[in-house]
């Protein structure tokens, strides 16, 4: 194999990994954002007490920056 395919060889390999990267950080997203709706969905059928609100939103609002910082982990990534 000549330098110029083995080196087009070895960027592909590495823009398939960046891209594997990627689908397991928006996956996990992915989980995180069903986690939420499913708080809320619960919390707006359910009669909650001012505690078990409050439980659920700290849970809402730790999920959300889970969110953020993996939302970050994409933006760093470089390729």
């Amino acid at each position: 194999m000549d330098d110029h395919k083995q080196v087009e060889k070895r960027f592909l390999q590495e823009q398939f990994e960046w891209v594997k990267a990627r689908d397991k950080i928006l996956e996990k997203i992915e989980i995180k954002l069903y986690e939420m709706r499913s708080i809320a969905e619960y919390a707006r059928d359910q009669e909650l007490s001012s505690q078990e609100f409050n439980r659920l939103n700290d849970q809402i609002n730790e999920l959300q920056n889970d969110v953020l910082n993996l939302q970050q982990q994409l933006n760093t990534a470089v390729h």
